[in-house]
């Protein structure tokens, strides 16, 4: 039920929402929780804390499946990204996602150098069928935002439109912003208004050419919402909804703060 296709794209949904202003010497942590919806059905849920500490950040999270999707498979994912702040830019130096279907393990370790991949680790290496296979080049790797950090964005940065180069250990995807206005957006310890996007999920290589799931997703735009809390100097997600064959997946925030 949940493909590790449309965890990548969750996990870019889910960062730590209001992870207090980068520009605060003191120490500050935030935690958020989130719900995750398959229509009406719950079947995960997700615990994201972030750390700002001068110049560095750190974002930890957890997503475990409940519900009916445990009658299928269980699935659990522990991750986690630490990086430098440069200006108002998070900028990751090694992003870590540890992901559990049932009984099989597998870890991605990534680290970056200035934006660029210099080395990717996937324990145990993954089985595929070169023949539909679209490899990651080089070029692919330049340039790129882990699936955490890459969905926060500053106080005064253009949030949508804007395109995101994620790549996420084994895949490289564009995630395409698009305005859409604004609404207001509640949950435990925020009220406000949120900015709305569509996106575009556009995969650029490590997938298996003609997936049904990645078409599905290629074919069909996404909407994700981004907010600021009181005393935040950035915007991160609070919602987002993504479409499934089985119907919509829908990631919410439900606790904002300590």
């Amino acid at each position: 039920m949940l493909s590790r296709t449309y965890l990548a794209v969750a996990l870019s949904s889910l960062v730590s929402f209001g992870a207090a202003k980068p520009s605060m010497a003191a120490e500050t942590r935030q935690v958020s929780q989130y719900s995750i919806t398959l229509g009406i059905l719950p079947i995960a849920t997700a615990s994201f804390s972030s750390e700002f500490d001068g110049g560095q950040y750190k974002i930890n999270g957890t997503f475990k499946s409940a519900g009916i999707a445990d009658i299928i498979s269980k699935v659990s994912a522990e991750t986690s990204v630490t990086g430098r702040i440069e200006g108002q830019k998070l900028q990751a130096d090694r992003y870590n996602l540890v992901y559990n279907v049932g009984k099989r393990k597998r870890v991605y370790d990534i680290s970056y150098s200035n934006g660029n991949v210099t080395d990717t680790k996937i324990t145990p290496p993954p089985r595929r069928n070169r023949e539909n296979w679209v490899p990651v080049t080089d070029k692919d790797l330049r340039a790129v935002l882990d699936p955490l950090s890459g969905l926060i964005f500053p106080a005064d940065a253009k949030i949508c439109p804007n395109r995101l180069p994620i790549y996420d250990g084994e895949s490289r995807m564009d995630l395409v912003l698009s305005p859409m206005g604004t609404k207001p957006f509640a949950a435990e310890g925020f009220k406000g208004e949120a900015i709305v996007c569509s996106i575009r999920y556009t995969p650029k290589s490590g997938f298996r050419r003609g997936r049904t799931d990645i078409e599905y997703l290629r074919k069909t735009p996404m909407e994700i919402w981004f907010a600021k809390a009181d005393g935040a100097n950035v915007y991160a997600p609070v919602y987002a909804r993504i479409p499934t064959r089985m119907g919509p997946l829908y990631v919410t925030a439900v606790k904002i703060g300590d």
